[in-house]
């Protein structure tokens, strides 16, 4: 983008967006009021429903009686009225109609469509240009070309015939034309049906644009395929880009949002920084300035490994905790990655960690929560979502005026428990991070299975260095035992067996990230779980062990 269209771009932004990000701010200094407005707004807006008659709407005046009138509740829960609004045009849940629904995978096979209205979806576009304005503000990731990967717009249609797909794919498909100028890829190319030629096209597209400055997609594994993609077809692509063609092989699925001048000089470029080895994003995009992504929970370990292949001085700047549900935070700092809740968008409620996985249902708003201190997220939304569990955890990093600002940790189904040890995925993390990092070994991939008939843990790695499987799961039980003082106690009396240490063929990780794709999981928010029960993963992760991998070792 040149000086005057980037100019352009961050005074058409400061206009449009600077007073409502003063106004955000101003609501941190009294969050408790902006949350009861919310509240109050949502239930005068749905008081005639449904589902707003049977819970008293109308006569909810403050957040305590709403906890009182309104029971928590699952996306199962709701399903039904959601279904019914949809089928029938009957207002069940929101006096508005949806128009859209943001499809998500479900924890017991059938996919979650989240409802989304008219004035929501302006809402979303609203917040995309806040966080772009914020952008602008704290950095120059803005100065270039934009490759940001999202979902398909259009899946399908509803029984209704609403729309349902991707949100983030819908947004990124009606943006304005300064903005989508400078987007490197197509919209058509989330429709792209095929994954292996979906991320080909996606490469080719992404090398044949030397000027990006800002790459974003909300799981950083998702660039971590796209190098793996580049250095296994790399003569395929690079070939692409200098005929402006599609790669070979591709037949219809090439048509799809490829198209470009033929850039033989950028592709002999290319060619030569490949000689010293796989290209890294520092090959391909050397004035890269910003990665828009999650850094929180299992996330922190492909940004460990996609650091090393980023130019010096390229920020990490936190996406925000969001979901398909709901966007719950905003970046309002980019420099310190500083996420401030939604306080006029969604209203959220919160439950102590330990409490809540004791079993005591004590729920707390906002303004009520402390520095470090770690909460499950309950949210209400002005699209039908009431009170809904949406089993995340949360942790408080700190304070912006006097609103606290969160960080995701985990989601709430990652513990185990065989014997009462309650492990969690932040403790696996943690410890299997820490064992390989004091061996200098940098994990690529790596899951740790809980096994209820055998009564012990195995852990499937995939490593780049040596690892020894005896030492390490050695190391990796000490710290667990440390670390969750009910699993020492459990492996002190010989009630759970030792770690048993595995090691993946290379390439598992993407096979098994391919493999949940494959069965619904979005791609483009797709997120690693490092801690699965065996009785509920289906990748057969035995079968890609190397040869030489230890024996269970105490």
């Amino acid at each position: 983008m040149n000086r005057a269209r980037y100019g352009l771009l961050t005074t058409a932004l400061r206009l449009t967006q600077g007073r409502r990000f003063k106004r955000l701010l101003a609501a941190a200094e009294a969050p408790a009021d902006a949350q009861r407005a919310l509240l109050s707004r949502i239930l005068a807006q749905n008081a005639d429903t449904d589902f707003g008659r049977r819970h008293g709407f109308a006569r909810v005046r403050d957040p305590a009686e709403y906890r009182r009138a309104v029971p928590l509740h699952t996306y199962e829960d709701l399903r039904p009225l959601i279904e019914q609004q949809e089928a029938t045009g009957e207002r069940c849940l929101t006096a508005e109609q949806p128009v859209y629904y943001n499809r998500t995978s479900g924890t017991g096979g059938a996919p979650k469509n989240i409802p989304v209205t008219a004035t929501s979806l302006k809402r979303l576009k609203s917040d995309q240009k806040l966080s772009a304005h914020i952008w602008s503000l704290g950095s120059r990731v803005l100065e270039g070309s934009t490759f940001a990967i999202s979902g398909p717009a259009e899946e399908g249609r509803m029984a209704g015939g609403t729309p349902f797909g991707s949100a983030s794919g819908l947004l990124y498909r009606s943006q304005s034309r300064i903005v989508r100028s400078r987007c490197v890829l197509a919209p058509e190319l989330s429709d792209v049906e095929d994954y292996d030629a979906r991320y080909l096209l996606m490469a080719v597209a992404g090398l044949a644009e030397p000027r990006v400055s800002l790459m974003a997609t909300a799981n950083p594994s998702t660039f971590l395929r796209l190098l793996s993609v580049v250095d296994r077809n790399l003569e395929v692509i690079l070939e692409a880009v200098a005929t402006g063609r599609a790669p070979r092989g591709l037949g219809g699925e090439g048509a799809a949002g490829h198209a470009h001048e033929p850039r033989p000089r950028r592709a002999r470029e290319l060619a030569e920084r490949a000689d010293g080895g796989p290209l890294g994003y520092a090959d391909i995009w050397p004035g890269l300035r910003g990665v828009m992504t999650w850094t929180g929970g299992s996330c922190g370990i492909a940004l460990d490994r996609l650091s090393d292949r980023l130019p010096a001085g390229a920020r990490i700047i936190e996406l925000g905790y969001s979901s398909s549900e709901f966007r719950g935070t905003i970046n309002v700092d980019v420099r310190r990655n500083t996420c401030l809740p939604m306080l006029a968008d969604v209203f959220l409620e919160f439950a102590p960690r330990a409490g809540w996985e004791a079993g005591t249902v004590e729920l707390c708003g906002l303004e009520e929560l402390e520095d470090g201190c770690e909460y499950y997220v309950f949210a209400t939304t002005p699209d039908g979502l009431y009170r809904y569990d949406i089993n995340d955890i949360v942790r408080v990093t700190g304070r912006v005026q006097r609103t606290p600002t969160l960080e995701f940790v985990q989601k709430g189904t990652g513990v185990t428990n065989i014997t009462g040890e309650k492990l969690t995925e932040g403790q696996v993390l943690e410890s299997v991070r820490s064992a390989l990092a004091h061996r200098g070994v940098r994990p690529d991939f790596f899951i740790m299975i809980a096994d209820e008939e055998a009564a012990g843990y195995t852990l499937f790695v995939e490593v780049v260095g040596h690892a020894g499987a005896a030492d390490l799961a050695e190391s990796v039980d000490e710290r667990l035992c440390t670390s969750n003082i009910e699993y020492g106690a459990k492996r002190a009396s010989g009630r759970l067996d030792p770690v048993a240490v595995r090691r993946l063929r290379g390439g598992t990780g993407d096979r098994y990230r391919a493999s949940c794709v494959a069965s619904g999981q979005r791609d483009a928010q797709f997120k690693y779980l490092h801690l699965q029960y065996a009785r509920e993963c289906r990748f057969d992760f035995a079968a890609a062990v190397e040869p030489e991998a230890g024996d269970r070792t105490g």
